[in-house]
């Protein structure tokens, strides 16, 4: 594969729900898609990310499949079997050789942003952390409310509260966490039916109960490595099954925005820097 520059190609750094949510409006644009991901990437969602191709060598999720690529140069004989590509490479360091027309930065690091606008002609972040002038050209809103999918050419979006959106009232009751560091076992499957109290899985031999019913939307892969406190699942208390096989609302919203900014800075509808109207 050469470094020739691309207009058509786009590189998304991260595979995880919201990034995969613009990975799929992106192909489904005419775009080239590359994805870029970390060796073992924790998706809790994992129904419906793209990272998982990581460990299942290629997904298919609403008839957009990505497979697993060895190396930069095999990125090149992939895109053009109609599959999004995503290559083990969490700094980018394969930027040179792709040279796209864009990157956009869905890892939801939410601080610490090591992404910067010189990387490529267009550079969007997804989420807290990105000013659009400073780190990226533009940035769209990841925050649940009126704002959310918009894009910022000038400022950002709303800062991270680390309080989930509250489903049907429930919130910060809807997600798992790790009791301890260690290795994570699953006793139950995404999409499972959960009664409140009941083990969806333990960690380190110490078990974690769901604190409400409903359907078991996300939960980190059988066998991975995971901290204290860290969130390993979701369950949504909506109980409807084919949610959790569906690219989300807010995914498709934020990947609306994301595509947004892209075809806008590509034709110079918009100018990095300048407010938005």
């Amino acid at each position: 594969m050469t470094g020739q520059f691309s207009e058509n190609r786009v590189v998304v750094r991260g595979a995880g729900e919201m990034a995969s949510g613009v990975i799929r409006r992106l192909f489904l644009a005419g775009f080239e898609v590359v994805a870029l991901e970390q060796a073992a990437p924790n998706c809790i969602r994992r129904s419906v990310c793209y990272a998982e191709a990581i460990f299942e060598k290629e997904v298919t999720i609403e008839d957009v499949t990505v497979v697993l690529a060895d190396s930069a140069e095999e990125v090149g004989k992939i895109m053009p079997t109609k599959r999004v590509p995503v290559l083990v490479d969490p700094d980018a360091e394969c930027l040179p050789v792709l040279n796209p027309l864009a990157l956009i930065d869905g890892r939801m690091l939410k601080k610490e942003i090591d992404t910067r606008r010189n990387i490529a002609p267009i550079v969007v972040g997804l989420g807290p952390g990105f000013i659009a002038g400073q780190n990226c050209h533009a940035a769209v809103e990841t925050n649940r409310g009126f704002d959310l999918g918009r894009v910022f050419y000038s400022g950002g979006p709303e800062a991270y509260t680390g309080v989930p959106t509250p489903v049907e009232g429930k919130s910060l009751e809807r997600v798992l966490r790790s009791p301890a560091a260690g290795t994570l076992r699953a006793r139950r499957e995404i999409g499972d039916t959960i009664a409140a109290g009941e083990i969806v899985c333990a960690v380190a031999g110490r078990q974690v109960e769901s604190r409400i019913g409903g359907i078991l939307r996300g939960l980190i892969r059988d066998g991975s490595q995971v901290v204290t406190d860290q969130k390993i699942g979701d369950v949504d208390p909506r109980g409807i099954k084919e949610y959790c096989f569906k690219i989300s609302d807010k995914a498709n919203a934020i990947a609306g925005g994301a595509l947004e900014a892209v075809l806008a800075l590509q034709i110079g509808l918009k100018q990095p820097g300048r407010q938005r109207p």
